[in-house]
C-alpha cells in the first residue's frame, strides 16, 4: 500500500497551519483597507506596480503593518487584496474571474491547484530566503512550487479531569475517552489526517484504508460530534461537552483559556504537520515581483513578527524565540523534524472515495 506520509527528520539548520483562516467576502482591498482601482496607472512612470494577493483575511492588521506595507515602500509596489476562503478563492482562479499574482492557500488545496495547471512553478534562485526554510517546507507539493511559509501542528488536546489517565499517543483517542470525544469531520482540514492515524493506530507503518476504517468505526461511538469548524471544538471544551480530541495546536491557547488544566500533546507516533503555502498563479505578468513577495514571507524579519504575535509558526530556522514567546508555535528543528507529513496528490486523489465511504460506514 501507498505510504501517504513522510516523517521530516531532514532539516536545513543554515545561515524563515483550520482550516486555517476564516471565510470572508471576495472583495479586493488595498493593503491599507481602500477599494482597489485597476491597474491602469502601472504604466505611469513612478506609478507603484499592483500586486494582487489572495488571502484568507484573518490578522488582516497584522499583515497590513508587518508584511504588506514595508514590502509596498520597498519595491514601489500598491498590493490589492482578494478575501476568501480557500475553496472560494481557488474557484476565482478556476473560473478565469481574478487577477491574481500570488495566492496563500493549504497544502491540501494549493495541490489542487497544481493538478489542474493552475500554480506555476518559481525561480528558487530568485527566492534565496529558501535556504534557510526547514526542508519539510521548501517544496511540500513538489519541486519548483511554492514553499510552506508557515507550520502548525495536529495533536489532541484534552481535559485531564475527564479521561481516563495521561494521553501520550494517538491510541489513546480509543480507550482513554468514553463519549467525550470530538474528531474532524472528514471534510475538515485535518480528516484525512485521522484517516491516516487510523491506520497507524491498527499497526500498520505503510497506510491501509480498510484497516483505517475497521478503526474509525470502532471508535465512532465514543465521538459526540464530528466538528468542522475549530470553534465548534471550543464551544463544547468550554462547556465540557467533550474532554478533548485532536485540534491544531495554535488553538490550544482557546481552550487553555477557558480550562486552565487543559494539556496538549503531539503524540508519539508523531503529530501531523498542517502547512499552508504561497505561490505564483500561473499566468501572472508580475512573475518575478511574485517570487520577490514570496522570498519577503519568508524573510526572518517577517517570520519573526509573524511567530511572537502568534500569527504563524515560522519556518525560517534563523528565528530565535524564547519560552514564553514559543508556547502555541510549532517551533524548532526537534518539533519540527518529529511531524509527519500527508502526500497531499495521495489525499486529493482519494478523497472522494474516503468521503463516501465516511459517510456510508461512519455517518459523521
Amino acid at each position: 500500500m501507498k505510504k501517504i506520509w513522510g516523517t521530516a527528520l531532514a532539516l536545513t539548520l543554515t545561515a524563515a497551519l483550520t482550516a486555517c483562516g476564516s471565510s470572508g467576502s471576495n472583495s479586493a482591498t488595498t493593503a491599507n483597507g481602500t477599494n482597489s482601482g485597476t491597474a491602469g496607472d502601472n504604466g505611469k512612470s513612478g506609478a507603484p506596480k499592483e500586486l494582487v494577493i489572495s488571502t484568507w483575511g484573518f490578522s488582516e492588521d497584522f499583515f497590513k503593518e508587518a508584511v504588506y506595507a514595508p514590502f509596498e515602500k520597498e519595491h514601489n509596489v500598491k498590493i490589492v487584496v482578494e478575501i476568501g476562503n480557500n475553496a472560494e478563492r481557488l474557484n476565482k482562479i478556476r473560473q478565469g474571474s481574478s487577477n491574481v499574482d500570488v495566492i496563500y492557500l493549504s497544502d491540501y488545496y494549493a495541490q489542487q491547484g497544481i493538478n489542474e495547471g493552475l500554480i506555476d512553478t518559481i525561480d528558487t534562485a530568485k527566492v534565496p530566503n529558501l535556504q534557510h526554510v526547514y526542508d519539510i517546507a521548501k517544496a511540500p507539493l513538489g519541486e519548483g512550487y511554492g514553499p510552506a511559509y508557515t507550520i502548525g501542528r495536529l495533536g489532541i488536546a484534552y481535559n485531564p479531569a475527564l479521561v481516563k489517565g495521561e494521553i501520550t499517543s494517538w491510541k489513546d483517542l480509543w480507550t482513554a475517552f468514553d463519549r467525550n470525544l470530538t474528531l474532524p469531520a472528514i471534510t475538515a482540514t485535518a480528516g484525512p489526517m485521522m484517516v491516516d492515524a487510523a491506520s497507524v493506530v491498527a499497526g500498520n507503518t505503510d497506510f491501509n484504508e480498510d484497516q483505517a476504517f475497521a478503526k474509525l468505526k470502532e471508535i465512532n461511538p465514543s465521538v459526540i460530534k464530528y466538528y468542522s469548524q475549530t470553534s465548534e471544538y471550543v464551544n463544547m471544551f468550554s462547556q465540557e461537552e467533550i474532554a478533548g480530541g485532536p485540534i491544531m495546536e495554535m488553538y490550544f491557547k482557546d481552550l487553555q483559556a477557558a480550562v486552565p488544566d487543559a494539556k496538549f500533546v503531539a503524540p508519539s507516533e508523531g503529530a501531523f504537520a498542517v502547512m499552508n503555502t504561497i505561490n505564483v498563479v500561473k499566468g501572472t505578468d508580475n512573475k518575478e515581483l511574485a517570487e520577490e513577495f514570496i522570498n519577503w514571507q519568508l524573510s526572518k524579519e517577517v517570520q519573526e513578527k509573524s511567530a511572537k504575535a502568534k500569527v504563524d509558526s515560522p519556518v525560517n530556522t534563523e528565528v530565535v524565540l524564547n519560552e514564553e514567546e514559543a508556547k502555541g508555535v510549532t517551533y524548532g528543528a526537534d518539533v519540527v523534524g518529529k511531524l509527519r507529513k500527508l502526500d497531499m496528490k495521495f489525499v486529493n486523489d482519494n478523497i472522494k472515495a474516503w468521503t463516501d465511504r465516511w459517510n456510508k460506514e461512519i455517518g459523521g
